[in-house]
């Protein structure tokens, strides 16, 4: 399905800012062969085909020169006439190109604004464009590879697939209700009941694909927080491979908070280390101490580092500076330093707190940490995990929701037309997923959130 109801043509740079030995401009839009043919004053090359040109100014004096590609609908990226121009890359060059792009009669393109093209034409649905997205921002292989099924259709594959059953079961509801005078009572038979419940089964098998895809793309928010000196930046370093923290025997060191992005066990994490936590006059360091609290606060995982030499009390340090953020789910307590105490030392007894005994300058230990974190996301991806986001989650649950009430009305009241209403709400909740029920509102973050040019 096309609509191409589009009257303007767009432009935008679709390379990154800075030097390089190519750069493209992309047009898209009805008057886009118009336009390129004024620019080049010659006439386009077949269609995918690359014509040499020259680039010229109102005056007719050459801007640069490259390949022009031309691409007709409806067999274009945004299902439009779109053109490629491929000059020489570079700021200033690229910049007066789209100005006289825009002369001849273009628009600046907004972030997104071509793959929503694509979308509203029938290119993709609402998944593979954010996909696009999601592929472009992957901080992983594994992240990347699951932007690709999705981009290909996959997880959009699994959507329909359940819309399907989803339809199919609602046919059945309303046959019953609009034949009641039928000796068979369709409601009561059990067949409706047991196609609800394949329903509701097919939706959690996507959810829990869904949750990893979730993981792959946002990844996880893991805060490092202790005493001064109870080796968080030696932490920080074991898990990243790499020295990012300063590290020394001076306590206070760690004064600002410090992110690190890293990958364990395939999964995306942010690492963030923080300010020690003590009694201090030192204006910097209590500032330090604020924001460490701050992103304690925010964190999915929290690792609470204490010195197992010291024989310190992490709860005793937990009561006093987050007593309200403390959740046994998310948080972890390490006792650090290991290499420096009898081996038959023991780590405090502290009930209903996980525990995990390191040497972070030694590394000992430090794999347990990696296992714990992944098994804690719930981290097991599949080879054929998709990309997800929050929202495709949120639209699950909703379906989920949907379908309990169905299922109530069904089993508890008999009430056929409360069945059908409910059935109508989970499918539309399902379709936001693809884009078959989405408010403007919702495609205007969703695209705004894209690279210009995309």
């Amino acid at each position: 399905m096309t609509n191409l109801q589009h009257q303007t043509t767009i432009a935008a740079i679709a390379t990154p800012p800075g030097r390089g030995g190519v750069g493209v401009i992309r047009l898209s839009g009805p008057k886009a062969y118009a336009i390129a043919e004024a620019l080049t004053g010659k006439a386009l090359g077949p269609a995918r085909y690359a014509a040499f040109r020259q680039f010229l100014d109102a005056n007719g004096q050459v801007m640069d020169e490259g390949l022009v590609i031309c691409f007709p609908n409806p067999n274009s990226f945004t299902g439009e006439d779109v053109v490629e121009l491929q000059g020489h890359g570079g700021p200033v060059i690229q910049n007066t190109l789209l100005g006289r792009l825009l002369e001849l009669g273009a628009i600046a393109a907004k972030a997104g604004e071509f793959s929503m093209r694509a979308f509203e034409n029938g290119k993709m649905d609402l998944v593979q464009a954010e996909a696009i997205a999601d592929l472009i921002d992957a901080t992983s292989q594994a992240a990347a590879r699951s932007a690709v099924r999705s981009l290909q259709g996959a997880f959009s594959s699994k959507v329909n697939t359940v819309l399907e059953k989803l339809i199919h079961l609602r046919l059945h509801v309303e046959a019953a209700i609009d034949f009641p005078e039928e000796e068979i009572d369709f409601l009561a038979d059990g067949k409706i009941l047991a196609l609800l419940e394949d329903v509701q089964a097919s939706v959690g098998a996507v959810q829990q694909s869904a949750r990893q895809g979730q993981l792959l793309r946002e990844g996880l928010q893991v805060v490092i927080a202790g005493k001064p000196n109870a080796g968080k930046s030696s932490l920080l370093n074991a898990l990243a491979g790499v020295e990012r923290a300063i590290v020394t025997d001076i306590a206070g060191t760690t004064r600002d908070v410090l992110h690190e992005k890293i990958s364990l066990n395939g999964l995306p994490i942010t690492l963030t280390d923080t300010a020690g936590l003590r009694e201090t006059g030192d204006i910097v360091e209590k500032e330090g101490i604020r924001r460490a609290i701050k992103e304690i606060e925010n964190a999915d995982l929290l690792l609470l580092v204490y010195d197992l030499s010291q024989g310190e009390d992490p709860m005793h340090l937990a009561d006093t500076y987050f007593a309200n953020y403390i959740d046994p789910k998310r948080l972890i307590l390490i006792a650090n330093k290991c290499d420096l105490v009898d081996s038959e030392a023991k780590v405090a007894d502290l009930q209903g707190f996980r525990h995990i005994t390191v040497s972070a300058k030694q590394e000992m230990g430090v794999q347990s940490l990696v296992d714990a974190i992944t098994a804690h996301a719930g981290f097991q991806p599949e080879e054929d995990t998709f990309i997800a986001r929050t929202r495709h989650l949120d639209a699950m649950k909703r379906t989920q929701s949907y379908l309990a009430e169905a299922r109530e009305q069904l089993v508890v009241y008999h009430a056929g037309e409360l069945v059908a209403e409910s059935l109508r709400l989970a499918q539309n909740a399902l379709g936001e997923i693809t884009g078959d029920f989405s408010a403007d509102d919702l495609l205007g973050k969703i695209f705004g959130s894209f690279c210009i040019g995309k």
